[in-house]
């Protein structure tokens, strides 16, 4: 079932927001061709191809305090998420924030060091700080984002009762809104976004039913494909992950809290596979880098699956991690590369995975409670950790205060270890560059 929903167009900015999406045109068209340029060698990936995952990674940075500074006494992580050209991360948190920060270009001869600072304090603060004012669900980065061009620097977040926002990174404004409507013309929120691979796109879950929204066109405009068909095939429940295959095969995958995962085709979301197996609700899906292989995982769900998608009728392997006993979104990451896979867990461990065979290769101790956000850089050797999770208190208890540790509800950018070889050749190729 396909339905269009048409009505009238929305910019908070009026007229001059209006200009900033229409620029955006000629941001997508360049931005494809730097996608290009980058896939055929602009980026150099060859610290990656020596990463040690066996020597525990460096941690560059961490922040902890401007979280408590809140007036959520209970206020935790939900995740972090790079930029899609490295230049900064955004986390988001119970407080109903979203935090930007911009990661100090020490590779053009900034000493990270000069960011160590003493313990209980941050090494730096947010560039930018979003209040949602409402519980954040979801969040993604706009796919062709350059801080060398400021107007594709946005990022989508959907909140309970809102509509999906687009804000802009640089400043911290909003852009536009994209708005559902329910059957008694209300505001309905996603519970998930993405856009997709063109970047022309928003792509929204919402309880049996996906809106797509077209990025220029702000306001109520949407296409709605229900996940049910007539005789109440297909996927149920409320679309709560999505994600699109990066090697432009023209798929999309979406969980389901009801335990499902759906494959389908992008131009006319037509189901490809429905795939059972997760013990719980999906809280985060991904492809391989080749698009071949897509790894799904759940909420009170011990194992990420991994399903070949060109057969997609059994599971390849699973790979552990601590989450059976959380609810929690747990994101988990694919490197550059695509050999291994890293994912957090309630034991406050990194659990690091070889691709090929499904094997463990290693882990660190990145915090003292969950780890529920691991993203690795685009190109660079380094990754990003998010932790925390709710906390009760006992009803005898008058203190409000939980007493964490830094090493708790906090942010942390990790170096990873590479050859010393390929660090100097690396830097060399820089320096020709530049």
């Amino acid at each position: 079932m396909e339905e269009e929903r048409d009505g009238e167009s929305y910019s908070p900015d009026g007229e001059e927001a209006t200009v900033q999406l229409n620029g955006t045109d000629t941001v997508i068209e360049e931005a494809t061709e730097t996608e290009a340029q980058s896939s055929s060698g602009e980026h150099d990936y060859s610290y990656w191809s020596s990463v040690r995952f066996d020597v525990p990674p460096h941690r560059n940075y961490h922040f902890s305090a401007q979280f408590r500074d809140s007036p959520y006494s209970n206020n935790f992580l939900k995740g972090v998420k790079w930029s899609p050209d490295g230049s900064c991360f955004l986390s988001s948190s119970e407080d109903n924030k979203l935090r930007l920060f911009s990661l100090p270009d020490y590779y053009d001869g900034c000493d990270p060091s000069a960011y160590s600072v003493a313990s209980g304090t941050d090494s730096y603060g947010a560039s930018v700080v979003v209040d949602e004012g409402e519980p954040i669900y979801d969040f993604c980065w706009y796919p062709y984002m350059s801080s060398s061009e400021p107007v594709s620097c946005v990022f989508a977040t959907t909140t309970r009762d809102h509509p999906i926002h687009l804000w802009d990174a640089t400043s911290g404004t909003l852009r536009c809104t994209y708005r559902a409507y329910d059957s008694v013309d209300e505001i309905t929120a996603a519970i998930s976004v993405a856009f997709n691979p063109d970047g022309t796109k928003i792509f929204a879950g919402y309880n049996k039913c996906i809106r797509v929204f077209n990025v220029h066109r702000p306001g109520r405009d949407f296409k709605q494909h229900s996940t049910l068909k007539g005789n109440k095939e297909g996927q149920t429940g409320i679309i709560s992950a999505i994600a699109f295959s990066p090697s432009h095969t023209g798929m999309l995958a979406t969980g389901s809290f009801s335990q499902t995962t759906a494959i389908y085709r992008e131009d006319n979301m037509e189901l490809l596979y429905l795939l059972h197996g997760q013990e719980g609700g999906i809280t985060h899906v991904q492809f391989s880098k080749d698009g071949n292989y897509l790894y799904t995982g759940g909420r009170k769900d011990p194992y990420i699956m991994c399903w070949d998608v060109r057969k997609a009728v059994e599971v390849v392997y699973k790979l552990y991690r601590s989450s059976a006993q959380t609810n929690q979104r747990i994101y988990f990451d694919v490197e550059p590369l695509g050999r291994h896979l890293a994912t957090g867990g309630e034991d406050g461990l990194v659990h690091i995975y070889d691709l090929q065979t499904g094997q463990w290769v290693s882990g660190f101790q990145a915090a003292s409670d969950t780890v529920n956000g691991f993203s690795f850089h685009p190109f660079l050797p380094m990754a990003v950790s998010s932790s925390g999770h709710r906390r009760f208190q006992a009803p005898d208890e008058e203190d409000d205060n939980f007493h964490l540790s830094e090493n708790e509800n906090c942010v942390s950018v990790w170096r990873l270890s590479c050859d010393s070889s390929t660090v100097e050749t690396g830097h060399s190729n820089e320096s020709e560059h530049a």
